[in-house]
């Protein structure tokens, strides 16, 4: 059914500000949906990957990984009451572009036609296991085993990482804590300049291993220092802290790209 798509872009921007969420703003974990939903794709055997809507059943809905999604879900409940011709998978990637867009990024190419799989058709095949989003404690061998099974190269790697600019991490969703960047609801090339240019130590602390700057403000993933430790990583890194819109160019297309893992449209519909 096609149906005013402007109309639910401004029914997402409309639950963005949120007082008592983290920073203000559930951009950040609005962008974390749309990731995670089509971040389980692998081309190999085509699965996973945004269509569908899968999020919704177990294992993928209680994958570590996903902790705390379940809160983004429940607010973009009241867009979907007020369209609910909207498909979920459609509904989640969309607020994903919706809201880098309304806090200063790029606009993120975006195109409807995903379907949301029939409950009836839940199994082992239709549902992608848990285990195939990166692991934050990890190094640069990892994220390229992650990455290239999606079909990724080590720029996209790199311009998909900078959605680290915003948001932050919380002890009781990922182990982590803290924000990446100052400026947490800006989307901005600042991740990557502070990669470069601030002294990052390990973080003293009981929790897992993670990094700080000298003033134990900010943090950073061993995932994240891995791209400035890999010399191919680290060249494109350097880059984008310079550049900005060179990054906000190519996380635009990488980010389209990784929206689209695992559709497959019947043009009859479109």
């Amino acid at each position: 059914m096609a149906g005013n798509y402007e109309k639910v872009k401004g029914d997402i921007v409309a639950t963005l500000n949120q007082p008592d969420w983290d920073d203000g703003s559930l951009a950040p974990v609005y962008v974390r949906l749309a990731w995670h939903a089509a971040g389980t794709y692998d081309k190999k055997t085509q699965t996973g990957g945004s269509n569908g809507g899968t999020m919704r059943f177990h294992p993928e809905s209680s994958d570590p990984a996903n902790a705390g999604l379940d809160k983004a879900r429940t607010f973009l409940e009241s867009v979907k009451k007020k369209n609910p011709w909207i498909s979920y998978a459609d509904l989640w990637t969309l607020a994903g572009v919706t809201a880098i867009e309304s806090i200063g990024g790029p606009k993120v190419p975006w195109k409807s036609g995903r379907v949301d799989l029939d409950v009836k058709k839940v199994s082992a095949k239709t549902v992608p296991p848990n285990g195939r989003l990166p692991d934050a404690s990890q190094g640069a061998q990892h994220v390229r085993d992650v990455f290239y099974r999606m079909g990724f190269n080590d720029r996209e790697i790199v311009a998909l990482s900078g959605a680290h600019t915003l948001g932050r991490c919380h002890t009781d969703r990922s182990g982590f804590t803290g924000p990446w960047t100052h400026t947490p609801t800006r989307f901005s090339n600042q991740y990557y300049v502070l990669l470069t240019k601030v002294k990052w130590t390990k973080k003293n602390w009981d929790g897992p291993l993670q990094y700080a700057d000298p003033e134990d403000e900010l943090m950073m993933l061993p995932t994240d220092i891995a791209l400035i430790e890999d010399p191919k990583f680290k060249v494109i890194v350097e880059e984008y802290a310079a550049d900005k819109e060179a990054f906000f160019k190519d996380f635009a297309l990488a980010f389209g790209k990784l929206l689209e893992l695992g559709v497959t449209r019947n043009s009859s519909k479109l």
